[in-house]
């Protein structure tokens, strides 16, 4: 299963340099790779070492310094053929990755590889298990901003929870992530704040209704502060999930805090990072 993720990013690789001028947003390269939007990015990112928009740029900007010394296009002409919709905007982009403005680079006529980012260095396979979850049913409330700042929306979802008498012996705390941080600008990132509660209880503004789906998820359980989450989730997407022989699939990552700051120290946080598969 793993060749089929290689082979997947393989071919997105070659789409890029087919179509530098082409539409290349995450949606129309999750197309090409066949994967779910919910977790196609943070796959490609595992595996790399680097974002599909650095890799995007890496490939259009390599494409466009062969134009530029092996071809007599104008910069201009240049900038459209990789993509740039505008010269402007395309020389402040090579000039940020090779040192010099696309004349000075044509004028020294030199060409070298625009390399890509070095993959992160082999860990230990994560233990990771298959666990067949229930629906759950959350009362939440809406989160947009980084990711960080969540909890604020879950200090707001513990007030109203408990003044509406909304904890229950099913209670979980989970937070519902639906963007990347790497791809996605921080000011744009959407999550809730959610507090799972039995399929009777009443849910009222501000507190919305989010539905997880039953099936099975991969599992894995991080140990230690949440700033450490990003490493957990890049072992999961870049060495577990390629080698599983399974697909995620289209919904959203939900994290399930086992504990929280108030009851431990930082370095005994436990949290299950849930991916669903199909």
């Amino acid at each position: 299963m793993a060749r089929d993720y290689e082979r997947r990013i393989i071919r997105v690789i070659d789409h890029i340099h087919d179509h530098p001028a082409g539409d290349l947003s995450l949606d129309a390269l999750a197309d090409v790779a066949a994967m779910s939007r919910f977790h196609w990015h943070r796959v490609f990112r595992a595996m790399t070492g680097e974002t599909v928009a650095q890799a995007v740029r890496r490939i259009r900007l390599g494409r466009a310094a062969h134009l530029l010394v092996r071809d007599d296009l104008t910069v201009g002409a240049v900038a459209l053929a990789v993509g740039y919709p505008n010269q402007s905007s395309f020389v402040r982009a090579f000039r940020d990755a090779f040192g010099m403005t696309p004349a000075a680079f044509r004028r020294r006529g030199e060409l070298r590889p625009f390399l890509p980012l070095r993959p992160p260095e082999n860990l230990p396979m994560p233990d990771v298990l298959i666990r067949k979850e229930p629906a759950r049913r959350l009362a939440a409330i809406a989160h947009r901003g980084p990711y960080i700042e969540i909890a604020r929306a879950f200090a707001k979802l513990g007030t109203l929870a408990g003044s509406r008498g909304l904890f229950g012996p099913e209670a979980e705390m989970i937070g519902v992530y639906y963007d990347d941080p790497h791809a996605t600008p921080a000011a744009d990132l959407r999550s809730h704040a959610g507090l799972r509660v039995a399929d009777g209880a009443v849910i009222e503004p501000p507190l919305a209704e989010v539905l997880l789906p039953a099936g099975d998820y991969a599992v894995l359980t991080h140990r230690g502060p949440y700033a450490g989450l990003q490493a957990s989730y890049d072992r999961l997407y870049g060495q577990w999930l390629p080698a599983s022989g399974r697909e995620p699939a289209d919904s959203a990552v939900f994290e399930n805090y086992l504990n929280t700051p108030g009851e431990v120290a930082p370095d005994d946080l436990l949290t299950e990072i849930c991916v669903p598969l199909a």
